[in-house]
């Protein structure tokens, strides 16, 4: 494994928190919808915007979304866990403190592999605790819209260790936790709509020196490009204030990407500052190792161990495993199409190649694909059996796109079967031979590059249905045995 990457003398310590929302139709301690497109404080009541009185019901699908992220994680999952409340005083938190998790979070102690250019890096998950989400400000000049839809939304927190030293890692970090919670179905990952959401933790110290630096807190940021640069500029913003003689501020800065610079927010709490204590309406969760065990049995096969799988039992390069692994509704695509074709490396090749191009142009996921997996796979099959060529498939291919008709239907109604009579072949051989005298000379003279024009002109005569391997099989004699 490389060493961690220098920046002017000094290395960067990254640690990040992926504020995951979690994948339910209610929201944490109420009935609320959760749903994006709601209107302005339409998925309110009393509970989320804190009217006095009000007590909190625990969701427990949650519970059961964070206990399988945290196991996904390899964390350990707490047999009692306890909410906590969070005081802190903001417009868009209107019960004056925010119900999270302190010091009993429901999950620890786990680990994530990232592959940074091809290098496995492991990274320490600290814990993932339960919170509920506050509500949206929108700023005008001289006044703040509120938004209360999204006050009481589900969060799992997941905080990683101290262990990430470039902005590429920390944005690998940051998709590879997307990538677990996709699979997992517990979060869309949509981060256009804040559905994934990162603040990293940033410090620098020299090269050689053991005690961290004082970190800074770069807030909501919702792009994996956007982490890269603001770390980017972070850690140089840092280096040029120790090589000035300042001292950094503990704060939480924002990201702005047009300018591509961070700037002060505020400056950073303690967890002291917030006066943590249980809260006294909610009960702790109680979980035993059965039930955590059942769970365990649930999970789905995870992304990295897909690709092995597919790289060993399947025969596919890393990369095209990487690249069908990175959505689970792609990977099981492709598995469909793999284990009905018989042919694995065709199928990710067609996959990779004219599916992902169409899905790309008509900007929709696979699982609103119009060409089924079965569909491919009956494509694929044909080619094998050389019912059709390649290049005929392609064209097949698209009309099978647009018309949702499966290929046996298209091949028939536009006559595209390849042609395979040897008979047939030759007696377009012997045409095509006879009206090119000069080339067959030129061939027999030596010049045996010239071959690939009377493969073109018999395939020209056929419009691309005969069959190559019977072309260059009945030309290669003709052209030999003179």
């Amino acid at each position: 494994m490389s060493s961690s990457p220098t920046y002017r003398g000094f290395e960067a310590v990254i640690g990040i928190e992926v504020h995951v929302q979690l994948k339910t139709q209610s929201k944490i301690f109420c009935g609320d919808a959760t749903n994006f497109d709601a209107a302005d404080n339409e998925n309110t009541s009393p509970v989320s915007v804190g009217m006095p009185g009000t007590l909190p019901v625990l969701n427990k699908q949650a519970v059961e979304f964070a206990i399988k992220t945290g196991l996904a994680l390899g964390c350990t999952i707490r047999n009692r866990s306890v909410f906590a409340r969070k005081n802190y005083f903001y417009p868009d938190l209107p019960k004056g403190y925010q119900i999270s998790q302190y010091d009993k979070p429901i999950c620890e102690n786990g680990e994530v592999t990232i592959l940074v250019d091809k290098v496995p890096k492991t990274i320490s998950i600290t814990r993932a605790h339960m919170e509920e989400d506050a509500g949206k400000s929108t700023h005008f000049g001289d006044y703040t819209l509120v938004n209360y839809n999204r006050a009481g939304i589900p969060l799992l927190e997941v905080v990683s260790g101290p262990d990430m030293s470039s902005p590429q890692e920390a944005a690998e970090y940051g998709r590879t936790i997307r990538q677990i919670v996709r699979y997992l179905d517990v979060c869309d990952g949509n981060l256009e709509e804040g559905s994934l959401r990162c603040d990293c933790n940033v410090s620098v110290r020299r090269i050689g020196e053991d005690k961290l630096g004082t970190k800074v807190e770069l807030k909501n940021l919702n792009s994996f490009r956007f982490i890269e640069k603001a770390i980017e500029y972070e850690i140089d913003r840092q280096i040029d204030e120790i090589e000035a003689g300042k001292a950094i501020t503990q704060e939480t800065r924002l990201y702005d990407p047009d300018k591509n610079r961070t700037y002060s927010m505020r400056t950073k709490e303690d967890a002291q500052d917030y006066r943590y204590f249980p809260d006294p309406d909610l009960l702790p969760i109680l979980i035993d190792e059965t039930q955590v065990e059942q769970f365990r049995r649930e999970l789905p096969e995870l992304p990295l161990a897909k690709a092995k799988r597919f790289q060993t039992e399947l025969g596919l390069s890393e990369y095209d495993a990487s690249i069908l692994t990175a959505e689970k509704g792609l990977a099981d695509y492709f598995e469909i199409v793999s284990a009905k074709s018989g042919n694995p490396k065709q199928s990710a090749n067609w996959i990779m190649s004219d599916l992902i191009r169409e899905m790309n142009t008509h900007k929709i996921e696979v699982e609103n694909s119009p060409l089924k997996a079965e569909a491919l796979a009956e494509l694929i099959k044909l080619i094998d059996s050389g019912k059709i060529s390649g290049k005929i498939a392609k064209t097949v291919f698209v009309d099978m796109w647009t018309t949702r008709k499966s290929a046996d239907e298209i091949i028939k109604e536009k006559g595209l079967a390849q042609v395979s009579d040897t008979s047939v072949i030759e007696k377009i051989i012997d045409d095509v031979l006879a009206a090119n005298a000069s080339q067959v000379a030129e061939y027999r003279s030596g010049k045996t590059k010239v071959y690939g024009f009377f493969v073109g002109a018999a395939m020209k005569a056929t419009k691309g249905q005969a069959n190559p391997d019977v072309v260059n099989q009945i030309l290669k004699k003709k052209l030999d045995n003179a």
